[in-house]
């Protein structure tokens, strides 16, 4: 996918009245299944953005456009903060904007790939094994790459279970590439 993403409807409409009640630059870090669906291609639904952060955080995104608010009324979609996530140190660094210019304030940020599979890593549901082996293939990635990355930024900042989180990606890396690879 390119950061030329065109955004279908709802989702579109949604946005642009949350753009339309900014007065500033907001730049939302997004995750989950919204960027998986709609900046890298998988096919499936989502009802919500789930983001990392909110830069400034000074906006009441979850009275305008939270579970229960008037726009998630309206459009059955809504914004999530997730409050417990895990991302590499330097994410921000890699971050790409997902709909390039179709706003005037806001801007979605997305991390690269590696980034996405790592977020989703901890939490290892079901989802989350078929969103980062979806990410894992169609972006070509590389098991080495998604090491190196766990071992210098990631793993330094997990919070829960730093053994489990290990197997966890030694698993999934033989999910993505076969068993002779978690090595």
């Amino acid at each position: 996918m390119s950061a030329e993403t065109s955004l279908p409807s709802p989702w579109k409409e949604f946005l642009t009245e949350i753009d339309e009640a900014l007065d500033e630059p907001l730049h939302l870090h997004c995750i989950g299944g919204f960027v998986v669906a709609y900046f890298y291609g998988l096919p499936r639904a989502t009802g919500d953005i789930d983001y990392s952060a909110a830069v400034p955080a000074n906006f009441n995104l979850m009275e305008a456009a939270g579970e229960g608010s008037k726009l998630h009324k309206k459009y059955g979609l809504c914004l999530h903060k997730v409050s417990v996530v895990t991302l590499p140190v330097e994410y921000e660094s890699r971050l790409t904007e997902m709909a390039k210019a179709k706003f005037k304030h806001l801007r979605l940020l997305v991390p690269d790939p590696y980034d996405c599979i790592l977020s989703k890593i901890e939490r290892n549901s079901d989802v989350d094994i078929s969103d980062a082996e979806y990410l894992f293939r169609s972006q070509k990635l590389e098991a080495q790459v998604l090491r190196d990355r766990y071992e210098k930024e990631f793993r330094i900042s997990i919070i829960g279970d730093v053994p489990r989180t290990d197997t966890t990606l030694k698993l999934w890396i033989e999910i993505f590439c076969g068993p002779s690879s978690s090595a």
